[in-house]
């Protein structure tokens, strides 16, 4: 039986129905943080040498920790973006008499899902408020957008088209082919002048809310499970853990990092210097020297959690057969000998004695040999950091669909395995 835990899969869903994009996970996740006292720190300020509860944003990712008194860290690992369609720079076209929207592909996204779908909008943008440069942030939950699909009479041989990223992704904004368009929309839904919206990362996302389902009501129906259950259980881990100690033997840290499903490439994303910037000013600002950061460094572990292929009783040949996952059945070590996880004998053993102490069982996933396998924060965190990194995850299935699912079970359980990797320190 799991150890208590406040995440649920309702609470799941709430949490992604407030956060359609990576700037509004960081905002939920702050907002939540700052209600259990955690303070914000800005990277441009003097850090307090006190021991406590802070969190550090960067655009769209978010460092989160509370002090312990020993020197290491015990760091869960996430990512706050999902493969979603975005807004082009000129976003504002006519075709065939219609306005449409520009959009392109953001990560690996499953196309196909993403069409006959009802589009909201969501994102940031840049705003001139007098002589500063502003942060805005957008959530539109109206159905402002379509991507429809091809009639299946147009296709060859009746059998569908796979849609082309360049050609066939534009959404239908507008039967005017002289509206203003989406620039102007949202300049005045922000009381803007168009001319005072300067820039934006904007993308759409599936207005339907997240949902329990099934005849059984033991299923999650909902967008961007990869990877906000991780952010989602993450987070709770850290809060659940937060009254058991006054001054925990590690440092717990929560790492939720942007633009994981284009590489991690980028100011904000894993690859960047924001982790051990971080971890760095910790130690130092509490009177450490480099040589404590080293040795730090050296005595702490990162759970990367990010979501794991169930194995999908319509494709079951798909999946590698000594090694299946079900739906409900607890929290996925997930190895790679060809280190696309990042995974090793200590780390699996670290995360299997938190599930232990959790009470909740452990899978272990390893890929088809013959099939590409996809990858993961850990590897660039590792290699980054030098951190013991351990590969962790939820089962689901219908990864990188506009829509997908998981069962409801699996939630607390895999906020139960965090929350017992941080007490373990």
């Amino acid at each position: 039986m799991a150890a208590p835990t406040s995440a649920t899969a309702a609470g799941l869903a709430t949490f992604i129905d407030a956060s359609p994009s990576p700037f509004h996970v960081c905002a939920t996740v702050a907002a939540d943080l700052g209600a259990a006292g955690f303070v914000e720190l800005r990277e441009t300020d003097e850090w307090p040498d006190a021991v406590g509860q802070f969190f550090v944003r960067r655009g769209g990712s978010i460092i989160a920790w509370r002090s312990g008194h020993g020197q290491a860290f015990s760091i869960v690992g996430g990512h706050t973006d999902s493969p979603n369609l975005r807004i082009k720079q000129h976003v504002d076209r006519v075709a065939a008499g219609i306005s449409t929207v520009a959009l392109e592909p953001y990560g690996g996204a499953w196309l196909n899902s993403w069409l006959d779908r009802d589009l909201g909008l969501s994102g940031r943008v840049s705003v001139l408020d007098g002589e500063a440069v502003v942060e805005r942030l957008v959530k539109v939950d109206e159905p402002v957008l379509r991507v429809p699909q091809l009639a299946i009479h147009l296709s060859e041989d009746r059998k569908g088209v796979t849609p082309d990223p360049q050609r066939h992704l534009d959404a239908i904004w507008s039967t005017d082919p002289d509206s203003p368009g989406l620039v102007a929309w949202i300049a005045e839904r922000l009381g803007v002048g168009p001319a005072d919206l300067l820039g934006w990362e904007l993308m759409v996302h599936d207005v339907e809310p997240s949902r329990i389902v099934g005849a059984e009501q033991d299923l999650l129906s909902a967008p961007r499970l990869d990877n906000q259950a991780t952010c989602y259980a993450g987070l709770r881990a850290l809060l659940d853990v937060g009254g058991k100690l006054d001054l925990p033997p590690s440092t717990q840290m929560l790492a939720l990092f942007d633009h994981e499903e284009v590489g991690s490439g980028s100011q904000r994303g894993a690859a960047s210097d924001f982790l051990a910037t971080v971890c760095e000013r910790i130690v130092l600002s509490r009177g450490g020297d480099r040589e404590e950061l080293s040795r730090a460094m050296a005595s702490s572990v990162c759970v990367s959690g990010d979501m794991a292929h169930a194995t999908h009783p319509n494709y079951a040949d798909r999946h590698e057969p000594g090694h299946q996952i079900r739906l409900g059945a607890g929290p996925v070590l997930k190895v790679n000998q060809n280190l696309r996880y990042a995974s090793d004998a200590h780390g699996a053993g670290v995360f299997e004695r938190a599930c232990r102490r959790a009470g909740v069982p452990l899978q272990r996933y390893v890929h088809r040999a013959d099939l590409p396998c996809g990858s993961t924060i850990g590897p660039i965190t590792a290699t980054r950091t030098g951190l013991v990194t351990v590969d962790v995850g939820a089962p689901q299935l219908a990864m990188h669909s506009a829509r997908e699912v998981m069962a409801v079970a699996d939630v607390p359980m895999y906020a139960a395995a965090l929350a017992g990797f941080y007490e373990l320190g």
